[in-house]
């Protein structure tokens, strides 16, 4: 059976599941009926400088987005961080600590950008024996107006600065949380690196509005008729997380670099494709607000009976294995060619592939033959762009195989030789080249 216990910056968890900070992690109560369930870690909601609490809405804090047969695909969230008592996190933090020694227990941390609340703030957090940090420096909304979260995230020089002064004033693995309110994602875990961050954890939520109420013109949620941009996450961000997970992963600058994956994990699938782009530890959050704590056994099984079928005897024999399989388009194979293919014995005659190609892509799949409904894709039309494949209802139906010989649409012979855009004879720099030469 696989062993699925991970060592992350040499904090270890009985498996890769951490809980992120949000709030399920808010309390203790909250926390160790997570580890019951059988939650690897947690990364503890985030606390702020001692002092008076910071003061959350008293109405709606979230908004959502659903599929068509009401699940729910992503949330708006408008929350800030802990309301309660730096104090009494504290004491909690402690004691669960105590009574779970083998579970980790990471301590999201937000203050202002000045070096003394960090120092102060740290202190107090190692002496509740938690095993690392998180920098939070991605909250989209309400603490960035204060100075904090995505406004140090969107600065790489105040990443830098402040993850300096953290790995100065703590032995603990100081995590820097990402925030994809930015354009280049490298850049901030570069800066995060070169501030001697030991690890870099993402993506943190993305700035929203994720619905505006048609009768009283509000975005929502809404509160006393007004609402606010907060931040989005559920398992729509899922694409943008593994994009900017592997955008790191394959930077020569943070190659190596430990990723904790956060972003619309659901299933132990989207577990593992994280994993795959190296990642070795994930977080959730919607998925446990949206069905429970338990949802977490499911992942366990599901990614035990994966490895198992695959030889794997733990994550890391199979960590990483997708990011040399990611580049730039400019280098995936031109010479590649694939056509369509209808499993007639599968194919339901809904017709979707025919709707989709004919009224949005190439006229390459039939309707009707020999006066009969009948799907089939004609190959003198077909690009292989496989649209008819992601809106085909039946899983498997519809397969995209290549060919050899000549292609019937473009009457020319498929090369067997990889060749990309760098050196195809259309591409203006080749023209420049070699005029040049």
């Amino acid at each position: 059976m696989a062993n699925l216990s991970t060592e992350f910056l040499g904090i270890r968890s009985p498996n890769p599941f951490w809980l992120a900070s949000a709030p399920p992690t808010d309390k203790q109560y909250n926390v160790e009926r997570a580890f019951e369930a059988g939650w690897g870690g947690v990364v503890w909601k985030t606390l702020g400088e001692a002092g008076p609490p910071v003061v959350n809405v008293n109405g709606p804090r979230y908004g959502a987005i659903w599929g068509a047969d009401r699940r729910l695909l992503g949330l708006n969230n408008i929350e800030l961080i802990t309301d309660r008592d730096l104090e009494v996190n504290l004491r909690e933090i402690k004691e669960v600590k105590r009574k779970w020694p083998d579970r980790a227990m990471i301590v999201s941390l937000m203050v202002p950008c000045e070096e003394e609340p960090w120092k102060k703030i740290l202190a107090r957090v190692e002496e509740t024996g938690a095993d690392g940090v998180e920098l939070n420096f991605g909250c989209p909304h309400g603490m960035s107006e204060r100075g904090m979260g995505s406004a140090v995230g969107q600065v790489p020089e105040y990443i830098e600065m402040v993850a300096r002064w953290c790995k100065q004033h703590t032995r603990m693995p100081v995590i820097v949380k990402l925030t994809p309110n930015i354009t280049d994602i490298r850049k901030p875990a570069e800066a995060a690196k070169r501030g001697g961050a030991d690890a870099v954890s993402l993506i943190n939520t993305i700035n929203s509005i994720t619905a505006v109420d048609l009768d009283n013109f509000a975005p929502e949620p809404t509160i006393d008729g007004k609402g606010s941009h907060g931040g989005y996450c559920g398992p729509a961000v899922k694409p943008i997380a593994l994009s900017m997970v592997s955008e790191i992963a394959r930077n020569p600058e943070t190659h190596g670099l430990p990723i904790s994956g956060i972003g619309g994990v659901t299933t132990w699938r989207d577990a593992a494709e994280f994993i795959a782009l190296g990642c070795g530890s994930v977080q959730v959050c919607t998925a446990a607000m949206t069905y429970g704590f338990k949802i977490v056994q499911e992942m366990i099984a599901g990614l035990s009976n994966y490895m198992d079928e695959k030889g794997y005897e733990s994550i890391e024999d199979f960590r990483g294995k997708a990011v040399p399989n990611v580049t730039d388009w400019q280098y995936l194979n031109l010479n590649y060619v694939t056509k369509a293919r209808i499993d007639q014995d599968l194919c339901i005659k809904c017709g979707r592939c025919h709707i989709a190609c004919e009224d949005t892509s190439h006229q390459a799949i039939t309707n009707m033959v020999d006066g009969a409904r009948h799907f089939e894709v004609i190959d003198e039309e077909c690009v292989g762009c496989n649209m008819c494949v992601n809106v085909c209802p039946v899983e498997g139906c519809i397969s995209m195989e290549p060919i050899a010989g000549v292609d019937p649409r473009t009457k020319k012979p498929v090369d067997p030789d990889y060749a990309n855009w760098t050196t195809h004879p259309n591409n203006p720099a080749v023209w420049a080249k070699e005029a040049a030469e």
